[in-house]
């Protein structure tokens, strides 16, 4: 049995504290990561309800002047076809021709055109322009398309001094046979959606976005980029989920700008148009990522001074632990010696009993005294003599190697072995090494004579009606008739024999 000391190992308590600590810690990250999570998606929530309000707010407006304008073109058409206002004066046919128009804000030329684009009628003034319009795309559009519809236009610049950019609403005029008979036009300066939007706040890097079903850009405010009116987005990711869904709102990086951002968007009533409000991700979440950060660090430096104290109190309790275990130690070896001392003898010798009675398992006993001791520490001193002392002790733990053996100081110059799981063969065989062992040892001195040892053994070999205080009585006796019959030998009180030794 090795009594030396080794690496504490965590205990109980220490591992008790660490899992508590950490439960802890994750129970505090786990909080803090699920409030941040509800956090965002409340900010992402709030955002998205007022983008949504100002899709709302661009559809009605838009919707409230796209209806006027095509009121105005039903008006025109309806009285272009009437046959009576041809003999009329020109001012009233104006007049009639005209009367709805004057209401549409940002309007620009009313014109009905005839089947080759020139114009015969123009809200401009009472004598028409000369002007021919076959070129433009709605025009076009017109003749090979019988559909009645409204159809609005991709972006122009105006043929005035301004050439501003504007998008026209003009429908076909058919007789009754479904005849191609021109093109009635009215032209809405993109002005208007750049003032529409300009009221609206948006944040620093929002932008908001008015496209055909063709996805072609019409109006954006602020511009994100030059010369971005007219351009065909229908091929953009973006673009193609907006017109897939209709109505949302979705996260998804900008082709524009490459920045991230949160799309709301919504078709404008039946009208082939998209408004969409991209609002920059970056003051979205910028409130809340500022918190976060906050919230983040405070946790961490909490989660960190936890675990620093953690790590305090585990040292404590170790250094602690470390000192009972050494006390323990302490206790149970001889300071002199280094082996068991007599306290730590007796446990073992009633655990290996014990252990013995419940096994069968042969149990034997060595005592060991050192011969003429006691003259020998008389005439050379206690020096020498605890010397002595540490030189059998150090030969016998050497001898009994095994991890279950058991060297003790039993008092004095005495000594003890216990062996568990050994016979008398065993055990006379270990005796003779220790017993030769010893006397082959140098003297401690040059004064002093060589040192000896006597030994007696007793064997317990599975007799139920021996006691432990027997057994270890006639080990004693064992030893006695080793010391009286000359000492220097090894008797065994099995055999009551003296084992030959080599002097």
């Amino acid at each position: 049995m090795s009594l030396s000391s080794a690496p504490p190992l965590p205990t109980n308590s220490e591992r008790l504290l660490i899992l508590a600590s950490s439960l802890i810690v994750a129970a505090i990250l786990s909080i803090v990561a699920y409030l941040l999570i509800r956090e965002h998606a409340a900010a992402e929530q709030a955002a998205t309800r007022a983008a949504s309000n100002i899709v709302q707010l661009i559809d009605s407006d838009v919707l409230r002047n796209v209806e006027l304008y095509d009121l105005s073109l039903k008006g025109l058409i309806s009285a272009a076809q009437r046959t009576d206002l041809r003999q009329v004066p020109a001012p009233i046919r104006h007049l009639a021709l005209f009367d709805r128009a004057t209401a549409a804000p940002f309007k620009g030329n009313i014109l009905l055109l005839d089947p080759h684009g020139d114009v015969i009628a123009d809200s401009a003034s009472v004598q028409p322009r000369t002007d021919n319009f076959a070129d433009r795309e709605y025009f076009q559009s017109h003749v090979d398309n019988p559909d009645p519809g409204m159809l609005i236009s991709r972006p122009f610049r105006a043929r005035n001094a301004e050439q501003d950019w504007r998008i026209s609403f003009s429908r076909r005029l058919s007789d009754a046979d479904g005849r191609f008979l021109g093109v009635a036009e009215a032209a809405l300066r993109l002005d208007y959606f750049n003032e529409l939007f300009k009221g609206l706040d948006i944040g620093h890097n929002g932008s908001i976005n008015l496209v055909s079903r063709d996805g072609i850009l019409l109006a954006q405010q602020p511009p994100l980029a030059d010369n971005l009116i007219g351009r065909d987005f229908s091929q953009r990711p973006n673009f193609v989920r907006i017109l897939r869904e209709g109505n949302g709102s979705f996260s998804g990086i900008s082709s524009v700008d490459q920045q991230q951002r949160l799309y709301t968007f919504s078709q404008v009533g039946d009208l082939p148009l998209i408004v969409i409000v991209a609002l920059s991700t970056d003051e979205v979440f910028g409130s809340w990522q500022r918190t976060a950060l906050l919230i983040s660090s405070a946790t961490g430096l909490l989660c960190i001074a936890l675990l620093w104290m953690t790590w305090l109190l585990c040292r404590e309790l170790r250094r602690r632990h470390s000192a009972e275990q050494e006390l323990a130690r302490l206790a149970a070896v001889d300071a002199l010696t280094g082996l068991a001392n007599r306290r730590t003898l007796d446990q073992a010798l009633n655990s290996e009993w014990a252990r013995a009675q419940r096994t069968l398992l042969p149990l034997s006993l060595l005592m060991i005294d050192v011969d003429h001791f006691k003259n020998f520490n008389d005439r050379f001193g206690h020096p020498l003599g605890d010397q002595a002392l540490r030189a059998v002790a150090q030969n016998i733990a050497a001898c009994a190697g095994r991890p279950t053996d058991i060297t003790a100081r039993y008092g004095g110059e005495e000594f003890a072995v216990v062996l568990p799981g050994t016979d008398s063969a065993g055990a006379s065989m270990l005796a003779e090494k220790i017993r030769a062992s010893i006397e082959a040892l140098p003297a401690v001195s040059e004064q002093a004579t060589p040192l000896t040892v006597s030994i007696g053994i007793n064997t317990w070999s599975g007799n139920p009606e021996t006691c432990l205080e027997d057994w270890l009585g006639s080990a004693d006796k064992a030893l006695y008739l080793a010391k009286s019959s000359g000492r220097n030998r090894v008797v065994s009180n099995m055999s009551q024999g003296r084992c030959k030794h080599g002097a």
